[in-house]
This record gives structure tokens, C-alpha cells and sequence, in this order.
């Protein structure tokens, strides 16, 4: 297996998964349960799993957002809802949003569902918080539920081992989004309104890019954007093992590339988009 198959399947789960920051039903089940704001949302619902963390962990897991925005809303977040109470819900929003975007996710999830669970269950936990925090929910009973769940869990575990090579190659949350920009994945103004950065601390991070050599002007160098593809090659590589026990990868992404392009096309998941991910299909 070419582990690049990695890299196809995020552009088919990452948009499947981003209905639970980005549609009605699951903005409101936020509200519902008391969070207070589309923040507070995000970082009370993707926290979760790991229960009523302190800030710095999420913070530290979540990477790439200014501390300030993680501590208005953390730990906050556990005040208005409890970790369980968030749970009891994200998921079954993210199934009504999907059963109302995509037509035949009933099929799809049938049929994806059990080899996503055998990745789940075939991947390595140690040093992915986020993952291994999902991995071990209950998985539900409703089918899409399920089959979002798995796509979630798989989702988390690209994104801890993507942060392990960033940080490997020296780069912190901020930098690492300034890099993104550079290579022209995301943009600057989308990074600074996103992740809460100043424009003042973007230029430090620029600044300190520039003296490695890997920006200038605020696009990247050659040594920045090989820097860049190297992280991404590896972020795949740490993300094709649990895909080895499935018999057909190639089949399982066919099979998700209509659901992934109905969100796409529903504007449940915008493009661009701050994760830096392209539309099924195109490179990234």
C-alpha cells in the first residue's frame, strides 16, 4: 500500500467530519447544551473526549491556536457543559447533518463503517491524546453515528501525528501556520482571524522564519516549501499504518468521495479553509 492512499482518505473524512464545526444542526446542539458561541462550541466539542481538561491541554492538543482564544473559552466550557452532556450530542448532530447533506449515507456507512472501525482499532494510540481520546468512546448504536465517530477518530489521529512532525521540525503553532501561508495552503488574513493571532506576533513568527531561511517577503523559499512537503510526506507516512488492514483502501475512498464532495458542495465545509484542505480530487 502506497501511503499517500493516507493523504486521499483525509480529503474524504475531513470534510464527513467537519459538519460537527460548521452545520446548523451541530451549532445548535451546542447552543442546546450550553455552550456559549461558535468558540466555545469548537473548543468545548473537540475537547471532549478528553473530559474537563485545564486549558494547556487543549492548548497543547490543539495546536496552532493563540492561548488566549483556547482560555476564553476553556475552561469556561465545563461550567455551562459537562464533557458528557457535549458528548451525548456532538454525535448525533453530526449524523442528522450528514443524513440531510449527503444522499445515500445510510448505504455509505453501512459499508465504510466496519473498515473505518478496523482502523481504529488496528491504529497506534502513544503520543496522539486526541485519537486515542475518540478511539475509546462507545461506539453508537446509530449506523451514521457510528460510521461518523470512526471517520472522527481516524481524523484525530492524523492531526497528533501531523503536530508530532511539526514540532519535530522546530516549529510552534504560530510558525507553523505562518509556513502554511508561505507555501500558499491558507492565507494569512484566514490564519490571523481563525487561530487568534495579532498581526504583530505574525510578523515576529515571519521574521523568525526568514533568519532559517525558509520565508521571504512573505512567500516561502525553496528550502521553505521543501521543509513544507517534507512535513506533509511524513504526516502521511505516520498516517498509513492503521489503513494496512484494510484489504482495499482504494475501494473504501471511492466509495467516500461522493458523501466528501456533497458537504463540499453543500457549503458545509468551506474552501478555502484553515485546515489548508483541498476539495476531493485536487492536489493539496
Amino acid at each position: 500500500m502506497n501511503d499517500s492512499i493516507a493523504r486521499d482518505l483525509w480529503t474524504v473524512l475531513e470534510p464527513l467530519h467537519a459538519v460537527t464545526y460548521f452545520s446548523p444542526e451541530c451549532l445548535e446542539a451546542n447552543k442546546a447544551v450550553g455552550l456559549k458561541g461558535f468558540w466555545m462550541g469548537y473548543f468545548g466539542s473537540r475537547a471532549a473526549p478528553l473530559g474537563a481538561v485545564p486549558p494547556g491541554v487543549v492548548e497543547a492538543a490543539f495546536f496552532g491556536f493563540h492561548p488566549g482564544r483556547v482560555r476564553r473559552a476553556v475552561p469556561d466550557a465545563w461550567r455551562f457543559a459537562s464533557p458528557e452532556r457535549i458528548l451525548a450530542v456532538r454525535g448525533e448532530a453530526a449524523a442528522r447533518a450528514l443524513r440531510r447533506i449527503v444522499p445515500g449515507i445510510e448505504d455509505a456507512a453501512a459499508e465504510a463503517a466496519p473498515a473505518l472501525r478496523r482502523a481504529v482499532e488496528a491504529a497506534e494510540p502513544a503520543g496522539r491524546p486526541l485519537f486515542a481520546a475518540n478511539r475509546d468512546l462507545d461506539v453508537p448504536d446509530d449506523p451514521v453515528e457510528a460510521f461518523w465517530q470512526a471517520a472522527t477518530a481516524l481524523r484525530e489521529h492524523r492531526g497528533d501525528g501531523h503536530v508530532a512532525v511539526l514540532t519535530s521540525e522546530g516549529l510552534d503553532g504560530l510558525t507553523a501556520n505562518v509556513l502554511a501561508a508561505a507555501v500558499g495552503a491558507v492565507t494569512r488574513d484566514q490564519m490571523l482571524v481563525s487561530r487568534g493571532w495579532t498581526e504583530e506576533q505574525w510578523d515576529a513568527a515571519a521574521g523568525a522564519l526568514a533568519e532559517r531561511g525558509l520565508v521571504d517577503g512573505g512567500g516561502a523559499t525553496e528550502a521553505g516549501r521543501s521543509l513544507k512537503a517534507g512535513i506533509e510526506g511524513r504526516t502521511d507516512r505516520l498516517a498509513a499504518p492503521p489503513y494496512r488492514v484494510l484489504d482495499d483502501p482504494k475501494a473504501l475512498y471511492d466509495r467516500l468521495v461522493p458523501a466528501a464532495k456533497a458537504v463540499a458542495d453543500a457549503g458545509e465545509m468551506p474552501f478555502p479553509n484553515p485546515i489548508g484542505l483541498p476539495r476531493v480530487g485536487r492536489d493539496g
